[in-house]
């Protein structure tokens, strides 16, 4: 299906034309296919921000007719001023009320998160979806997934190819090869394999493991892997701002995918003081994931969703990652598990296509069975 007839569908299923019948087969259409989920999230918070964009016009239209009401009735009196003074003058005099309109906004963005976090609390984790992807190993996508040969050192080896029955996602935490990911992810994965945003797949084991935080530690052991010196991001230690924009790399489909939004709520499902909630799009296979603020710090990972609302997503907070690597290290009976975490800066200040195009090569699909 086109991506405009898959819009134009969608704007008929959130404004109730659509029979009960078509409503039910494109609800299994998000269902099956995470393209056209990812299009349904991304034009209804198009859409949910163009409403919030027209009710601030109407208020700022509303407070210029109160002006004049109360000008004709010579309860005020307006100033005779012409250009730039004009504009100055003006937004001196609304700029208070502009803000106003703005609080009353967030106010409603606030209470609809709230809203939306109480209702989880009432119906418990049943809207709750993990984000790792089962893979349909008759998909025709599964051939584009493996690479039956990849570039090693010099020889062009053509390596086995691997047999995969799942798909995350994963990144570095230290460029010797030691990788973050969901539990999840990898729990039920006897091998693990990782690839590379140029479709270079290394051999990869889970080193640590906590369900409980639903987090795991990830070592590429792989001689084809080329470790890298530094990382140009850092992870975040403290909790971040609520309504920070941020974006988030994964792989709900055999190739790296962007999404952008903003942090909804500094809790998770069911109140989760560990998670936040998020306003961006995401599927299956973006389990495991960063989210990435503005400066190019790291503040969390990807791990579900809600799936009766549109673009709920729930990330594990970065500081987590803190505690996993000394407990990764405590349980290291050799007293040889070196973990450095990353502190670079190298994406601040950059655009977000450059800070981006910057994070591809530290991003990994986590696959295996």
């Amino acid at each position: 299906m086109e991506d405009l007839l898959i819009l134009e569908n969608l704007e008929r299923y959130v404004s109730g034309e659509m029979s009960q019948q078509e409503k039910i087969a494109f609800e299994e259409l998000r269902k099956s296919d995470p393209h056209v989920d990812q299009l349904a999230v991304e034009h209804s918070y198009f859409l949910h921000e163009l409403d919030r964009y027209s009710a601030l016009k109407n208020y700022r239209h509303s407070l210029h007719e109160v002006e004049n009401k109360l000008a004709e009735e010579g309860l005020i009196t307006q100033p005779q001023i012409k250009g730039t003074e004009k504009v100055i003058y003006l937004w001196k005099r609304y700029r208070r009320s502009i803000a106003v309109a703005a609080s009353i906004a967030a106010v409603i963005s606030f209470v609809s998160s709230g809203i939306v976090v109480n209702y989880a609390n009432t119906s418990g984790n049943e809207n709750y979806e993990l984000l790792v992807n089962k893979i349909n190993q008759t998909n025709n996508e599964i051939n584009k997934l493996k690479k039956t040969t990849s570039q090693l050192n010099t020889t062009a080896t053509r390596r086995a190819e691997p047999t995969i029955d799942y798909r995350g996602t994963g990144f570095l935490i230290d460029g010797k090869g030691y990788l973050v990911t969901n539990a999840h992810v990898v729990e039920t994965m006897k091998t693990v394999y990782v690839q590379d945003n140029k479709g270079n797949y290394y051999s990869a084991a889970t080193i640590y493991l906590d369900k409980n935080a639903d987090l795991a530690v990830l070592k590429i052991k792989d001689s084809a892997y080329k470790a890298y010196t530094t990382l140009p991001y850092s992870i975040k230690k403290t909790n971040a701002d609520l309504g920070e924009q941020i974006f988030i790399l994964g792989f709900p489909k055999s190739e790296v995918v962007y999404g952008e939004g903003y942090l909804s709520a500094n809790s998770g499902n069911d109140g989760d003081s560990s998670a936040y909630q998020l306003s961006i799009p995401a599927n299956p296979g973006n389990s495991g994931g960063p989210v990435v603020n503005s400066n190019g710090e790291i503040i969390g990972i990807i791990t579900g969703k809600d799936t009766k609302a549109d673009g709920v997503v729930y990330a594990i907070k970065s500081k987590n990652i803190f505690n996993l690597i000394n407990e990764a290290k405590e349980a290291d009976s050799t007293n040889t598990l070196k973990i450095k975490a990353p502190t670079g800066n190298g994406l601040r200040g950059l655009t977000r296509v450059q800070q981006v195009k910057k994070m591809e090569d530290y991003v990994f699909m986590v696959v295996g069975n």
